[in-house]
């Protein structure tokens, strides 16, 4: 079940944003920011970024040394997000991107809960 939940973290929650690197009209669709905006470029390495925890959620699936630093990088991927979230009024166009995050807080809690006892 462990190893399954940090898969759920790894491609159901950090690959959808993580794609937009290849796919950059996803940037569009997730985050409603033109091509032409000036944002669009730092989305682009925010998607990058998602990769790191792609890794890592990924690496933490199969290797057991690795999953502190994988719960830590995700709690602060997602963590952050909402938090920022919140903050700006929760804005209606990051809605589903905010709802896969707290649908992964749930994956984010069992997988801390079991680093933390071993």
């Amino acid at each position: 079940m462990e190893r399954i939940a940090w898969l759920v973290l790894a491609l159901g929650v950090h690959l959808p944003p993580f794609a937009a690197l290849f796919v950059p009209s996803l940037l569009t669709r997730l985050y409603d920011v033109a091509p032409d905006d000036p944002n669009f470029a730092l989305l682009q390495h925010r998607a990058a970024l998602f990769g790191v925890v792609l890794v890592v959620c990924s690496w933490a699936a199969f290797e057991p040394a690795v999953r502190r630093l994988a719960f830590v990088a995700a709690a602060l991927s997602m963590l952050s997000f909402l938090a920022i979230w919140v903050a700006y009024g929760r804005p209606e166009s990051l809605i589903a991107i905010a709802l896969g995050d707290l649908f992964g807080l749930l994956f984010l809690a069992y997988v801390g809960w079991k680093t933390t006892r071993s």
